[in-house]
C-alpha cells in the first residue's frame, strides 16, 4: 500500500509539472475509450488494415495504471469511474468513492461551467462505461436507476442503445416522456439521429444493446460521434463528448480476435471522425484510452496475404495491464508517461481550468 500511495504522489508531482499552458488551453474534450482495448488489440486493429488506423497519426502517447480500489483487476464500472472523476472506487461501484458517497465527473463539471455535453456508445447508455460518466449507484447492474440518473446530468446528446431501460421499466414509468417534456428530440434509428436538428438530442437506437458490427450496426459510432461533434459545436463555451467503443470488450471476453478487429477498425473510424474536427477546429483536445485489457491477448501471427491474425488469450475475463493513453491536440502532452487511471480525469480538467468543486 505504501509504495502504491507513492507511485500515486509521484505520478501527481509529475502532472502537475507538465500540466498543459494555459496558454494552449482546449475549448473543446474528445475522450475515446476503447473497452477491453489493450496493447495487443491495437496492434491487431493495425496490421489486419489495408491502410493506416487514425490512431497512428498520435504522437503524445502514456500509459495508465488500472487497478480499482478494492481489486487488481477492475471491472468496467470502477474504471469508468476512475477515468470520469478522477476516484478509484470498488469494483461494480458507478459514480461513487468506496464509502458509497457520490463523486461529480468531469461531465458534471463541464456541464456546470457552460460546456455542452455528449456520450456516444456502441452498447446501452445505461452500461457501466458511459454510466460512469453521469450516473451514481452502488451497482453497475442497476439499469433503471441509471437510466433515471441521465434525466438529471445535463447531458446534451447521448446516442446508444438501452431503450428498453427508459420505456418497458418495472416502475411502470415511461422515463421517454419525461425527456420529451424536458426539450429532447428523440430519435429510435440512426437513420432519425442523423436527421435531427440543433438542441437536445436522445438517440436510443435499440432496446438492449446494438448488435456487433459485423451483424449489422453499420456505421453508427462514427456518424454518431459526427452528429454529436456537429451539434455540441454549435455552443460558444465548448463541449465535453465521450464516446465509447464497447464491443472490442465483448470480443476479449469471446477470445475472437476477428471479433477484436472488427470493433477495433469501427472504433478507429469514429477516432478518425474525432480527429478530422480537431483538425479543423485547432482548439479541441482528442483522448484515446481504454478502461482495461479484456482477453490477456498475445498476437501470435500474421498473414500479411488474408488479413488474418491469430492470437492467443489468457483469460476470459479482464486484466492487471497497464493500458496506452494517445492525446492530440492543446494539451496533449501532458498526457504522457506513466500514471493512475485517474489521472486522466486530473489532466482534463487541468486542460479545461476548471476546479473539482
Amino acid at each position: 500500500m505504501k509504495r502504491i500511495l507513492f507511485i500515486v504522489s509521484l505520478s501527481f508531482l509529475v502532472f502537475a509539472a507538465s500540466s498543459c499552458n494555459r496558454e494552449e488551453a482546449p475549448t473543446n474534450i474528445i475522450l475515446l475509450i476503447g473497452d477491453g482495448m489493450s496493447f495487443a488489440h491495437v496492434q491487431a486493429g493495425i496490421i489486419s488494415s489495408e491502410t493506416p488506423l487514425n490512431i497512428e497519426q498520435f504522437r503524445h502517447i502514456g500509459f495508465i495504471h488500472t487497478y480499482s480500489a478494492d481489486n487488481f483487476v477492475t471491472d468496467s464500472g470502477a474504471a469508468a469511474t476512475a477515468l470520469a472523476t478522477g476516484v478509484k472506487t470498488n469494483n461494480g461501484y458507478i459514480g461513487m468513492d468506496p464509502d458509497g458517497n457520490p463523486v461529480r465527473s468531469i461531465l458534471h463539471i463541464a456541464s456546470d461551467n457552460g460546456l455542452a455535453t455528449g456520450v456516444v456508445v456502441s452498447c446501452a447508455i445505461t452500461h457501466a462505461t458511459p454510466a460512469g460518466f453521469y450516473a451514481h449507484q452502488p451497482s453497475r447492474n442497476m439499469t433503471e436507476e441509471i437510466a433515471l440518473d441521465i434525466l438529471d446530468a445535463g447531458v446534451d446528446v447521448f446516442i446508444g442503445g438501452g431503450r428498453n431501460h427508459f420505456e418497458n421499466r418495472q416502475d411502470g414509468r415511461n422515463l421517454l416522456e419525461d425527456l420529451e417534456q424536458m426539450g429532447y428530440q428523440l430519435a429510435f434509428s440512426m437513420e432519425e439521429v442523423m436527421e435531427a436538428g440543433s438542441g437536445k438530442l436522445a438517440g436510443l437506437v435499440a432496446g438492449g444493446h446494438p448488435p456487433r458490427y459485423s451483424e449489422g450496426r453499420g456505421n453508427m459510432l462514427p456518424d454518431g460521434t459526427e452528429k454529436a461533434i456537429n451539434i455540441l459545436n454549435r455552443n460558444p463555451g465548448g463541449f465535453f463528448l465521450m464516446v465509447e467503443g464497447a464491443q472490442i470488450d465483448w470480443g476479449g471476453h469471446d477470445n475472437d480476435v476477428e471479433y477484436i478487429v472488427n470493433e477495433m477498425h469501427d472504433f478507429d473510424r469514429a477516432v478518425g471522425k474525432a480527429l478530422e474536427f480537431a483538425r479543423n477546429d485547432g482548439n479541441t483536445l482528442v483522448i484515446v484510452t481504454s478502461d482495461h485489457d479484456t482477453g490477456g491477448m498475445a498476437l501470435h501471427g500474421f498473414d500479411s496475404e488474408t488479413g488474418e491474425v491469430t492470437a492467443g488469450y489468457t483469460t476470459g475475463g479482464h486484466t492487471g495491464l497497464m493500458q496506452p493513453v494517445f492525446a492530440w491536440g492543446p494539451g496533449a502532452d501532458a498526457f504522457m508517461g506513466i500514471y493512475e487511471n485517474t489521472g486522466v480525469f486530473d489532466r482534463m480538467l487541468a486542460a479545461f481550468g476548471f476546479s473539482r468543486n
